[in-house]
């Protein structure tokens, strides 16, 4: 049988071929990708001739070059149109692909050439991106146990295998809970919901086969129905389904996953000789230690939590004032907070959406990119893995740049949350396939999709990853494009996000999707004045995580992670009405893999630059300055992780920012 997958892709932007690529094809396609990765590791240790940096650096570089292939087609439908069988690979080539990353890195015969090159770098006449991959490589392959021998050698191989699987099964645990969950509405409980609300637990139910409009734990469905339900009741179940993900017993629990999971990420520490993981891990971010990351986070604690305390009064003098007694309770807060900001800012989402038209939105980020870098973006007609799914070809002056993928809405064999991935990685000669993934409601047939402000931001901040992918112009594919540090990695994301505030932006393409006409220039204004509106609740709920995250990495694994969870928020005095953003049985950031353990408050670190870096346009020219965006382009989105980041952001601003303009961003500088 041919394998699609192993052939040539002949086809436009050498796109892999989706229309005959099936399920069958994959494991053949891995286990031949794994057996020719393998040889090519072996001809490069086994070399008889003395390491230079082309037979061992540049040729560890393109050894799993068809592996790399496959998965990024495998990883990529396995995140976003998942189903039975591909789960299943999923768990099959966890412990296949951590086998390989283990026999590579603790490849004795490998690492002496790695770290004889090492040894005389300083004779060796690199480039700088030369030297960079080669402290790069060899620092990954130390931090994966090269240097260990023996019993602690075979142990970490054993911990690096196990951790891989459980983090696959968390992620398929928390999928089952979110896709298997539904809530059905009658006629009379659809009461005070605003129609684009109802339209998409119409859409839900239909996706789902069911006559009636459902409720899912779709974050852009139940995050609606919370705001604007008026039965508390209902809130409350819809609420308890939400939180209880991964929490609900049974085979799809967890609770014992998370809990095994940290501890073995301890000892995985402690055998690569450090005193936990939060100190191993950090080590290769910008703040390189549990005590400065800490120092942020409480920095913005306090007066974050505040101004949620101040604004938990108020919504429960509202809740009172409606003959309801008792506390203020989580799944009060949305409800009485959108009371409150319809009052306060004369602001009503339900008459901001028809104004957020999802085309418009991709539109007005397609605009933004040829403003800020003349990025060009003209449809494509390829074959794609799902229906939903749509192509541009990405040019400059003509030639052409990359292929952008836009996945952009919800539905059961989709993962929650929004990502950016690649199908393929920049490296020289080779242009890149970016992928955003959303999870926004699709509108019933023959409706145009509405978004939130906030989903209207998230296509923004998931664009900003997808710029820092499409333009990246460096000759190593390991240092390309998202290849850095992971509390730089949101920079681009969350820097893009602020070109959504521009007034001219959303003039133009804020238009209403049934008459045309631009958003009122009076709304506008109301809604970019309340932009920080509730930042109290989103700051605390997000910093909860962060916390929480930290501390379990730091010392001692905990027995009981659910108890250790509240008493790290009983010691900080977490807001009952709040909560964590993600609570650890469904904190897919840090239990799906490690890119965010011990590392979520990434997004906040991140911030502290976005805000200086916005600033630094409109310091400038204004936010469409020609001679920032080609330092951004130069510095930051083509260079990868072809420097330190903190060298990249100071060659782009001449400093390195504190924590003011975050406050200030955040409208946390001053009374609420």
């Amino acid at each position: 049988m041919t394998n699609p997958l192993l052939e040539p892709w002949d086809t436009p932007f050498d796109m892999p071929p989706f229309d005959r690529i099936e399920d069958g094809h994959f494991m053949k396609a891995v286990e031949t990708a794994l057996v020719q990765a393998r040889e090519a590791v072996a001809a490069i240790a086994d070399n008889p001739d003395t390491p230079t940096f082309t037979n061992t650096i540049e040729a560890l570089e393109t050894a799993d070059e068809t592996l790399g292939r496959v998965l990024g087609v495998f990883y990529n439908v396995a995140g976003a149109d998942t189903n039975d069988e591909r789960q299943a690979l999923s768990r099959d080539f966890s412990p296949m692909l951590s086998a390989y990353s283990s026999d590579v890195a603790m490849n004795a015969e490998l690492f002496a050439r790695i770290e004889a090159l090492w040894q005389s770098r300083d004779t060796l006449d690199l480039t700088d991106e030369q030297q960079r991959l080669l402290y790069l490589t060899r620092r990954r392959f130390v931090r994966a146990g090269a240097e260990l021998e023996g019993i602690a050698k075979d142990r970490l191989r054993s911990v690096t295998e196990r951790l891989s699987s459980l983090g696959v099964d968390f992620t398929q645990n928390l999928l089952a809970d979110e896709r298997d969950w539904m809530m059905e509405l009658t006629e009379d409980e659809l009461e005070g919901l605003p129609d684009f609300v109802i339209d998409a637990a119409r859409a839900a139910g239909a996706e789902r086969g069911v006559k009636g409009p459902v409720i899912t734990l779709s974050r852009s469905i139940i995050v609606p129905f919370l705001q604007f339900s008026p039965r508390r009741d209902l809130r409350e179940r819809a609420h308890a389904a939400w939180t209880a993900r991964g929490a609900n017993g049974g085979e799809t629990d967890n609770r014992a996953i998370a809990a095994e999971i940290l501890e073995l990420r301890e000892e995985r520490a402690g055998l690569l000789g450090y005193d936990d993981f939060a100190e191993f891990k950090l080590e290769t971010e910008m703040a390189k230690t549990p005590e400065a990351v800490r120092e942020l986070l409480m920095k913005v604690w306090e007066p974050a939590r505040d101004r949620a305390i101040e604004d938990g009064l108020r919504l429960s003098a509202m809740m009172h004032n409606d003959g309801v007694n008792g506390d203020l309770e989580p799944w009060d807060w949305r409800y009485y907070s959108e009371k409150r900001r319809m009052a306060e800012h004369d602001l009503n989402e339900s008459e901001i959406k028809p104004y957020l038209q999802l085309d418009r939105m991709i539109e007005a980020a397609f605009d933004c990119a040829n403003r800020l870098f003349g990025l060009e973006f003209k449809p494509v007609d390829v074959p794609l893995y799902h229906p939903d799914v749509r192509a541009w070809e990405v040019t400059r002056n003509g030639e052409h740049l990359a292929v952008f993928l836009g996945d952009y809405f919800a539905r059961g064999a989709k993962r929650s949350g929004a990502w950016c991935s690649t199908i393929r990685s920049q490296k020289d000669g080779v242009r890149p396939v970016a992928v955003n993934v959303c999870n926004f409601a699709k509108p019933s047939k023959g409706k145009p999709a509405l978004l939130s402000y906030d989903d209207a931001r998230t296509l923004f901040h998931e664009f900003g990853h997808a710029l820092h992918q499409m333009l990246s112009n460096v000759t190593y594919e390991s240092i390309s494009g998202t290849s850095v540090a992971r509390d730089f990695v949101e920079l681009p994301s969350q820097l893009f996000e602020h070109w959504l505030e521009v007034p001219e932006v959303l003039t133009k393409y804020a238009t209403h999707a049934e008459t045309g006409a631009p958003m009122p220039d009076e709304m506008r204004d109301r809604l970019l004045a309340a932009s920080t509106y509730d930042m109290g609740f989103q700051t605390v709920e997000y910093l909860g995580s962060a916390i929480v995250d930290l501390e379990f990495h730091t010392g001692e694994a905990p027995e009981d992670p659910i108890a250790r969870q509240q008493e790290i928020l009983d010691g900080i005095e977490m807001p009952k009405a709040v909560g964590m953003r993600h609570a650890t049985p469904h904190f897919a950031h840090i239990f799906s893999g490690d890119g965010y353990s011990s590392g979520y408050y990434s997004y906040m670190w991140s911030e502290v630059m976005d805000a200086d870096a916005f600033a630094a346009f409109q310091e400038a020219g204004g936010p469409f300055d020609p001679e920032m965006a080609e330092k951004l382009e130069r510095h930051i989105l083509s260079a990868g992780g072809s420097q330190e980041a903190a060298d990249a952001y100071i060659a782009f601003r001449g400093r390195m920012p504190g924590p003011e303009a975050l406050l200030k961003g955040r409208g946390l500088d001053g009374a609420a």
